[in-house]
This record gives C-alpha cells, structure tokens and sequence, in this order.
C-alpha cells in the first residue's frame, strides 16, 4: 500500500513517536506511585497515554482516590524521568533519516502533541533537532484535546497546508483519532500500545517504525 497523494506536510506526535519517552514516563509513573505508597497498573497508565496532564489528573483522582496526592505524584514522577533521560539519546530509530528527507524534499514539519511547550522545546533542543520544525501545536494550543481534531487541524492551518495533504505520524489510540478525524494521511508506529481492529482500520497503513515511514513518503513523492 503506498499514500494516496504525495504529502505536502508532515506532523509529527512527539512521545513514543520521536522520542522514546513513552517506556520511561511509564517507569517513572510506576516508580512514584510506589514511592507513594500505592500501586499503579501497567493498564491504567497505557490508558492515559495520549491524554493531557488535566485529564489524567483526574483520572488519578477517579481511579485511585480523592486523597491520592496527585500533583505530588506527578512531581515526584517527574524527578525519576529527569533521572532516566539524564545523558541519553532519546532519538527514535529511523527519525533522524526522515527528517533529513522531509528537509531535502522542503517539507514543512510540525509537532501536534498534548505535551507543554515547555517539554517539546527541552527535547528538540537538547538532540539538536530545534530546527528541524516549522511549528509546534502543544497543550494550551487549542481548545479540544486528542481524540478531537482540533490540534491537527491547527497544525495543518500553521503550516499553510490543507489536513488532506498532510501525513500525520502517530502512536496513541487518541492520536490516530484525532488525525484521522482531521482528514489527514494517518500512519500509525505503534510503541506502548498495539493496533486493534478500530485503530487499524482508522489508518492508511500500520508500520513498524520511522524508517519505513520514510520509504512511503520517499515512493510518494518518486511518483508525484
């Protein structure tokens, strides 16, 4: 299966797409939450991954407790994953090589994620990558949060590129909702969370990491 018309964007998700945070933030969670004296499972937090912090806290909240000491959960989660990140490359396989692509094609890039600002640009400035990316969508960006469209759509209007000539590079269920939704070419590289029916069927192809990301948009735009 090859893209149904050469891309003339591509927006990336950044956690568990371009990084590989997804496996630590869940260490880390686990971690804390032990450290807290309670136990949380491997299934609630792939649950929430995709989710803005404003809605898992209260998932938290639902889940465990109204007396769960949630922000100090989440700061102490926060001090094991700064622990975990420390002087390591984070890179995804395959992510250097598509960028490198994207830019000798002139393509322009963006970042859709519910991650802050803050935590997008501590990422990209710290593999060098700052420059690789026109515009970042990032929690506080837009109104409605993964699974709605809005944050790809926002993408795609900042980039000056219609959602149907965007590909979308996701790895969350709300992810390839939300950019499925937006109209986008939506391919998923699954990384906590496997494809089911629902998901699979939501995106032109499931691929198994960003090189062969790079190989459909490299044939796309061979034959444009």
């Amino acid at each position: 299966m090859t893209l149904p018309r050469p891309p003339a964007a591509v927006v990336f998700d950044m956690d568990g797409v371009l990084f590989d945070t997804e496996t630590l933030y869940e260490q880390a969670a686990l971690a804390a939450a032990r450290e807290l004296g309670f136990e949380m499972t491997t299934t609630f937090f792939r649950s929430t991954v995709g989710s803005p912090w404003n809605v898992n806290r209260a998932r938290l909240l639902e889940e465990y407790g109204a007396d769960l000491q949630v922000d100090h959960l989440n700061a102490v989660a926060g001090r094991l994953f700064d622990g975990l990140i420390e002087n390591r490359s984070l890179l995804k396989p395959g992510a250097a090589e598509l960028l490198n692509l994207l830019e000798e094609r002139r393509l322009p890039r963006a970042i859709a994620t519910s991650s802050s600002r803050a935590t997008v640009e501590r990422h990209l400035q710290s593999h060098s990558l700052g420059d690789h990316f026109h515009q970042i969508v990032a929690r506080g960006d837009y109104e409605q949060h993964k699974p709605h469209p809005e944050p790809y759509l926002l993408a795609a209007s900042k980039v000056g590129v219609a959602p149907e000539r965007c590909v979308a590079i996701e790895d969350s269920y709300h992810g390839v909702r939300s950019a499925s939704a937006a109209g986008m070419m939506t391919l998923m590289v699954p990384d906590l969370l496997p494809p089911t029916e629902e998901i699979a069927a939501l995106c032109l192809r499931v691929v198994p990491d960003l090189h062969a990301v790079r190989h459909l948009i490299h044939s796309a735009l061979q034959s444009a």
